[in-house]
């Protein structure tokens, strides 16, 4: 009788380009964003001798219109239109840069999305129109009239022309840098000569990650998913201009800039008239989804340590050394766990995976993530279904029991790598709520399964 032996050599190999491989994750992860101020930048107007201008500018008033944030994926940030009132030809239009075909099913959206390909286009409705589609989404809607003098009125104008040109109507949206906020404050910069974003380039104390972890608080599950699939990109301190991506920041700044109307000897603010043209209240915010996942994913783990227990090691014995107590309830509570852990980390994985190979988002590239979510996670869904379903460990061949206890060693080597790199701002991206309320569960589990989650079936040969 020989029992079948793991070949170390080939696993200290494996060990090896393990390492490697994680070493190579992190540094890739070092890299961040260099530039401070992207965005769309505005191309000349050609042509412009062919635009039909207003025959009078003081009869033509422009409006900043802000709408709160909604309870859809989409509308979380807010939005932003311009409304034009020309009394000239007695018009009155809201342009919309808002506006995408969703006809292919939010699945095909939302796959769109993660690919990078978001066609968005600029729409013109009346106010009547624009205005009930926002009152049946129970959204506040804030309208100001921008101060402009005539000569800024008529490059706005043109600017709005060059846009509707069957050519410009379709832009590539760009969530922080090219939205429909931005293209009214790109607009309103290049009327006003470049002054608004000259006087903005301080930095803020926010980030980008603070802004999409505030705004997304009425839908804790999208906040969590978000912090994990994006990147360190978003984690450097927004300047001023770069803030004014949100509708409310765009708003909150134009109230106290200056225009260049003056009245009395004195500059003007940018907005007046400020009006309200409906108010909801707006969507509450959800618990903190980071507690939920402490309760939901630590607690059963450590309570699962506490059912640990010793078992004798007979000769031929296809017993681990350890077990749980009562195991048709604990292994059954380590199976649903372990369902939850391997289908999130898995399908995290493989969307952060995914994005990194295929996406134009550079927000989704080289994730530090990666080291706790892989996509080969998604293949433990069937252990934790036999513990689940049966109540017991699950019984491997020798060889398959060696391959799974070098996984889990795999990954809880990862996530050691994932704490150093987090601890030390090394991994240059803020993993700070997945370090303290998710690895733990995800180490705890991973020791518990190693433990007593499989058992080795010996065979014996006769020789």
């Amino acid at each position: 009788m020989t029992p079948s032996r793991t070949n170390s050599a080939s696993l200290l190999r494996t060990l090896r380009a393990l390492l490697v491989f994680l070493a190579l994750l992190s540094g890739v992860s070092l890299w961040a964003q260099s530039q401070d101020e992207q965005g769309y930048t505005l191309p000349p107007i050609t042509d412009a001798d062919a635009i039909l201008l207003p025959a009078n500018f003081n009869l033509v008033d422009f409006y900043l219109v802000t709408v709160d944030v909604g309870d859809q994926v989409w509308d979380n940030f807010g939005h932003t239109a311009l409304r034009v009132v020309d009394r000239n030809s007695n018009s009155d239009l809201v342009f919309n840069w808002g506006l995408f075909d969703p006809s292919g099913g939010y699945v095909r959206f939302a796959f769109n999305f993660l690919r990078g390909i978001l066609p968005y286009q600029l729409g013109v409705s009346p106010p009547a129109w624009e205005f009930g589609r926002y009152e049946r989404e129970q959204r506040s809607v804030w309208q100001d009239k921008l101060n402009l003098t005539n000569a800024q009125k008529e490059t706005l104008y043109k600017r709005l022309a060059w846009n509707l040109r069957e050519e410009n109507i379709v832009y590539d949206y760009q969530y922080f840098f090219d939205n429909c906020t931005t293209r009214v404050r790109d607009y309103l910069n290049e009327a006003l000569g470049g002054r608004l974003q000259s006087q903005n380039r301080a930095p803020t104390l926010r980030t980008f990650r603070d802004e999409v972890l505030s705004h997304y608080a009425s839908v804790p599950p999208v906040a969590v998913s978000l912090d994990v699939l994006m990147n360190g990109n978003i984690d450097r301190r927004m300047t001023q201009w770069e803030q004014m991506f949100l509708p409310a920041q765009l708003r909150r700044e134009l109230l106290s800039f200056p225009s260049d109307v003056m009245r009395n000897g004195q500059r003007s603010n940018m907005l007046e008239e400020p009006t309200v043209i409906m108010e909801f209240t707006p969507p509450a915010s959800g618990p903190n989804p980071y507690y939920l996942l402490a309760a939901g994913l630590l607690l059963p783990a450590l309570l699962l340590f506490l059912l640990f227990k010793r078992t004798s090691l007979a000769s031929f014995s296809s017993q681990p050394g350890v077990t749980l107590r009562s195991p048709g309830l604990s292994y059954r509570l380590m199976g649903l766990l372990g369902l939850v852990i391997t289908l999130c980390s898995g399908l995290y994985g493989l969307v952060m995976s995914f994005g990194w190979l295929a996406s134009a988002h550079l927000d989704l590239h080289h994730n530090l993530n990666l080291l706790l979510f892989w996509p080969t996670d998604l293949l433990g869904v069937t252990f934790a279904l036999r513990w689940l379903l049966l109540g017991r460990p699950c019984a491997l061949r020798a060889g398959s029991h060696s391959l799974v206890i070098f996984y889990l060693f795999a990954h809880i080597l990862a996530a050691l790598a994932y704490l150093f790199l987090g601890l030390t701002g090394m991994g240059g991206q803020n993993v700070g709520s997945l370090m303290l309320f998710v690895l733990p569960a995800l180490l705890a589990f991973a020791i518990v399964a190693w433990n007593t989650g499989f058992h080795s079936i010996r065979r014996i040969r006769f020789s």
